[in-house]
């Protein structure tokens, strides 16, 4: 987070041009002779691929190397009153050399493993940042969480400041005259030149690395940050302005105190759970009109042919995917696998696969289980499916979900990714879903970590509240004849 504009924008520019595309593989070892069709992906797929690169950000720097896991659990492994210094443990990153690899189901399973290890080490410290740029995120219609942002921008560029920090907002705020961005440079001429404006590609571009993000709102401002940052996501601060808060977990009232302890003495950093998912798009096959078995083609045996699916868009997630009937009057029908298993065919509204944080959102609503955020779970639900017999599943984090449309399928089916991007998947198409290696940084009140979830749940769905029931009276011999 300490390295200069102009390298940022290097190592940014690099990402995508050294991007390489990536298989999914569920042998152990890559020279299996059984092979599955759907997992090859053409090479002028590269831009939808993933590639291990070195991050400017600290905290996923640490997932670069897994030979160095050994050395950071070292730096990491200290009571929670200790600090960490980004400096001591960067260096240490930086000295290891990325490479890009392909996506075995060993790896992914290593992957998930030290993404849960680290969560729980950095459970227990307070990360030390070198904080410079500040991304502010709000909502832009809001009336009176303008006036919030309007407040916390003044706060960060005030001349009482130990650092000079550079502030972030949305471009819609530029001539907003709630925010009033002159009257904020007119009043601190020391803040010229250090109230920029952000826009969505300078997210999802990667243009730029921001060391801190700042939300004002409810968890819907928390996942917009997540869709925002579709790989890399800053350490996130969340102010609870919101209707829930199941993600928002400090007290605007008292932000000066919160962002000056933060800067000053570190913050707790809990690393959630993000899913990433692709589109993959059934292409025609030099068979014709020969009939065309979803099944088969991804599970069955590798052939003499040509790839029978190509990606067509990746998304990172927080919450949930679901595929579901769209605008469909009837019910949809999807297929569901599970690495290099066929699960079952799914006659129902829908399927919501969920990440233990989106386990309180549609997950709940289509009668999911209830799933702490540090499980290293996927939750499988259907929605009103048309049988008795469907319940919810809990599946490990290093399974690849997949679920597809077979072609015989009378309507097409949507996808829709948390909320935000919608679909259409045709007959023969299907999305793959697996854990992300970039998992959303949630910066957590000291001293509260897996309590504060329960009391998320008690607090806004009343979890098991009801009248206590009362006791029995005990009645004797002795107390009747007291009462006469």
């Amino acid at each position: 987070m300490a390295e200069s504009q102009e390298s940022r924008g290097q190592i940014a520019d690099a990402r995508f041009n050294n991007a390489v595309h990536d298989k999914v593989v569920f042998e152990e070892e890559e020279n299996s002779s059984h092979r599955r069709k759907s997992s090859l992906v053409p090479a002028e797929a590269a831009a939808l691929a993933r590639q291990h690169e070195t991050t400017a950000c600290f905290i996923h720097s640490l997932l670069e190397d897994p030979r160095r896991r050994g050395n950071v659990a070292g730096y990491l492994a200290k009571p929670s009153s200790s600090t960490a210094d980004e400096d001591d443990i960067a260096k240490e990153i930086r000295s290891a050399n990325a490479h890009s690899r392909f996506l075995t189901k060993k790896q992914l399973a290593e992957m998930a493993w030290g993404v849960r290890e680290l969560s729980k080490h950095l459970g227990g410290i307070r990360l030390r940042l070198h904080v410079h740029m500040v991304f502010i995120l709000t909502k832009a219609y809001d009336e009176s969480l303008i006036q919030n942002a309007r407040e916390i921008t003044q706060w960060l560029l005030s001349k009482d400041r130990d650092a000079s920090f550079v502030v972030y907002v949305e471009k819609t705020l530029e001539n907003n005259t709630k925010f009033d961005a002159h009257s904020i440079l007119t009043e601190n001429p020391s803040s010229e030149g250090r109230l920029r404006y952000w826009t969505d590609d300078m997210c999802v571009g990667n243009r730029l690395t921001f060391d801190f993000v700042i939300t004002l709102g409810g968890d819907g401002t928390v996942l917009y940050a997540s869709w925002l940052f579709q790989r890399i996501v800053p350490p996130v601060l969340s102010f609870a302005l919101g209707s829930l808060g199941f993600l928002t977990k400090f007290d605007y009232s008292k932000f000066p105190q919160t962002l000056s302890t933060a800067f000053k003495e570190g913050v707790t950093v809990s690393l959630r759970l993000r899913f990433e998912g692709t589109v993959m798009r059934s292409r025609k096959t030099s068979g014709g009109d020969e009939k065309r078995d979803l099944v088969e083609e991804l599970v069955g045996e590798e052939k003499d042919d040509h790839t029978t699916h190509q990606p067509d868009g990746s998304y990172v997630i927080l919450n949930d995917i679901v595929v579901d009937r769209g605008p469909s009057p009837t019910m949809s029908s999807t297929e569901l696998f599970g690495d290099d298993e066929h699960f079952t065919s799914v006659q129902a509204d829908g399927i919501c696969v969920a990440t233990p944080t989106g386990s309180t959102a549609y997950n709940l609503a289509a009668g999911g289980s209830l799933c702490h955020p540090e499980n290293p779970v996927i939750l499988v639900t259907a929605i009103c499916a048309h049988t008795l017999s469907f319940r919810p599943i809990i599946l490990p984090d290093t399974i690849v979900l997949r679920v597809g449309v077979p072609y015989d399928a009378r309507t097409s089916a949507w996808a829709s990714f948390d909320g935000r991007e919608r679909v259409e998947l045709h007959p023969g198409d299907y999305v793959t879903i697996s854990a992300s290696r970039y998992p959303f940084a949630n910066v957590l009140p000291q001293g509260r970590r897996s309590e504060d979830w329960i009391s998320s749940i008690r607090r806004t769905l009343q979890w098991n509240s009801r009248q206590r029931q009362k006791s029995f009276k005990e009645w004797t011999e002795e107390g009747e004849e007291g009462a006469e």
